[in-house]
C-alpha cells in the first residue's frame, strides 16, 4: 500500500469524527515505518483474536465470538496448551497481564474478568462502562479502548477510571482503536479494518508513528472481511521481539520495523 495510501486510509477513518466539531489538537506529522518479517509461526485459524500478550515465555490470547475464550498458547508451534470458555452469551475482547493476573474485557456486556495467569482460574469480575475493545497496561494503570477515539485509564486494583485521553491523527480524532500493547512508553494500537498499527503518546494522545503492515498476510482467500483484519500485538520486552497477527489468521508474525519504503 505504501505510506501515502495508509495515510489516506487513516485520514478517511478519522474524518467522520473530526467533522462533528472543532479540533483543538495541533496537527503532528507521524513517522511512517515499514516492516521486515523475522519469523513466521503457526496460529490457530479458529482464533478470532481480540487480545494478545507475551509474558515470561508464554503467549496469552483472548478470542471473540461464541464461545469466546482465554488461552495459554505455546509460542513456537501455536499449540493451545490451555483454554477456558466464557459464558456462551458473552463476547470476549481485549486482554493484558499485570502482577500475575490476566484482565479481559467483553464487548458490550458491561463486564470484565480477572484470571490467574498461572492456571487461568477465574479470580473475579468487574463492571465495565461502555464497550470493551482493546486493553493493555503501563505497569500502573490499565488502558482501555472502546471503539471511540478515547483511551481510558483504570486503577487495576479498583477498576475505577483515573483519567482519559483523546487520540488524534494529524489533529483529527481517530476512532476504531482496537487491540492495544504498551511498548517502551507508548501505546501501540490496531485500527479496526486497517493494515496498520499506530503509535500513541499516552500523555497527549497524539499519534506519533504509523507502522504500515500492508501485505503481511497476502493470501486471504475464503476469509470474510470482518474475519481477516489485522488484530493482535504482543511485545517481548526482554527479548525485544514484536509479534503480530489477525483474526482467524493462520500465522503469527515476528516482525522488525524498518524505514518506510
Amino acid at each position: 500500500m505504501g505510506a501515502a495510501a495508509v495515510l489516506a486510509a487513516l485520514l478517511l477513518a478519522a474524518a467522520p469524527v473530526a467533522a462533528a466539531g472543532p479540533v483543538r489538537t495541533q496537527a503532528v506529522e507521524p513517522v511512517f515505518y515499514g516492516y521486515q518479517v523475522v519469523r513466521v509461526r503457526p496460529h490457530d485459524r479458529e482464533a478470532f483474536t481480540q487480545g494478545l500478550a507475551y509474558v515470561g515465555g508464554i503467549l496469552f490470547e483472548s478470542t471473540g465470538r461464541y464461545p469466546s475464550t482465554v488461552r495459554r498458547v505455546r509460542l513456537d508451534d501455536g499449540v493451545v496448551e490451555q483454554r477456558v470458555e466464557l459464558s456462551p452469551d458473552l463476547f470476549g475482547e481485549g486482554l493484558t497481564e499485570i502482577d500475575g493476573r490476566l484482565i479481559t474485557l467483553t464487548w458490550h456486556d458491561g463486564k470484565g474478568f480477572v484470571w490467574n495467569a498461572a492456571d487461568l482460574s477465574r479470580l473475579g469480575e468487574f463492571p465495565l462502562e461502555g464497550e470493551g475493545w482493546g486493553l493493555t497496561d503501563d505497569g500502573r494503570r490499565l488502558i482501555v479502548s472502546d471503539g471511540t477515539p478515547v483511551l481510558r485509564f483504570l486503577d487495576p486494583a479498583t477498576m475505577t477510571e483515573t483519567g482519559r485521553v483523546q487520540v488524534t491523527f494529524r489533529g483529527r480524532p481517530l476512532p476504531r482503536l482496537n487491540e492495544l500493547e504498551w511498548i517502551d512508553g507508548e501505546v501501540w494500537a490496531n485500527v479496526w479494518t486497517q493494515d496498520a498499527i499506530v503509535r500513541i503518546d499516552p500523555a497527549t494522545g497524539v499519534v506519533t508513528g504509523v507502522v504500515d503492515l500492508t501485505g503481511l498476510l497476502p493470501d486471504r482467500t475464503g476469509m470474510q472481511p470482518a474475519d481477516d483484519v489485522l488484530n493482535g500485538i504482543a511485545w517481548d520486552s526482554a527479548g525485544r521481539r514484536l509479534f503480530v497477527t489477525g483474526k482467524n489468521w493462520p500465522s503469527l508474525f515476528e516482525i522488525r520495523l524498518t524505514e518506510a519504503p
